[in-house]
């Protein structure tokens, strides 16, 4: 970038990735039907004109919102996996760790919650879920219980189960804080369930050899 390059040349580069980061607090605070795009290019500080400079359907705004906002926080998971030959215990708790904090320190769980409640009414907003980010997680995970059963440290399974095992506390710790915690409920702490979780979930699936 130059330094005399005029400051709207360099802005322009910047608003798709702004009204990305402002769908996404909208998407996770409003829901996907009640999100509107006037909100969303208000927060990116844009017309609604510019808007469509850009994305063509709100669809396209949420493909987008998960493709570059979530996604590489799972690309991060999924490097950790194939970087990582063993043991599969050590994987497990840093992309546990990864996990509590990514739902911790942004909207993704809002948008969570969004997907599960309108996904009957808008089926390609759980499609776009479900391809871009969960099979992507079963996957990566599925692949690092497979290497750790052919390396003795895993029990016989289906290791597409294993990894459902694994991930399926995260998803119901995010519904309920988004859910019942607003209205009442006690509050879970997501690191120490998860840590807990893992060590539970390691017991039951590592073989003798492995946990000596």
């Amino acid at each position: 970038m130059n330094p005399g390059e005029p400051k709207f040349r360099r802005r322009k580069a910047d608003r798709p990735g702004e009204i990305v980061a402002a769908a996404l607090e909208v998407f996770a605070e409003k829901g996907f039907a009640a999100a509107k795009l006037d909100e969303i290019a208000r927060r990116a500080g844009v017309s609604k004109g510019a808007v469509y400079l850009y994305f063509e359907t709100k669809e396209d705004i949420f493909r987008a919102v998960v493709t570059q906002a979530i996604s590489p926080n799972l690309e991060t998971v999924k490097a950790m996996a194939a970087a990582h030959p063993g043991p599969l215990g050590d994987l497990l708790r840093g992309v546990a760790g990864h996990f509590a904090r990514v739902i911790e320190t942004t909207p993704l769980g809002g948008v969570l919650k969004m997907v599960v409640a309108e996904a009957g009414n808008f089926p390609e907003v759980a499609r776009v879920w479900h391809d871009e980010l969960v099979s992507q997680a079963l996957g990566a995970m599925t692949l690092a219980i497979e290497s750790a059963q052919a390396r003795g440290e895993v029990k016989p399974g289906d290791a597409r189960t294993y990894a459902l095992q694994l991930v399926a506390p995260l998803v119901l710790m995010v519904l309920w804080r988004e859910t019942f915690v607003p209205v009442g409920a006690r509050p879970f702490d997501i690191p120490a369930v998860l840590d807990q979780h893992i060590e539970t979930l390691l017991a039951g699936m590592l073989t003798e050899e492995a946990r000596r």
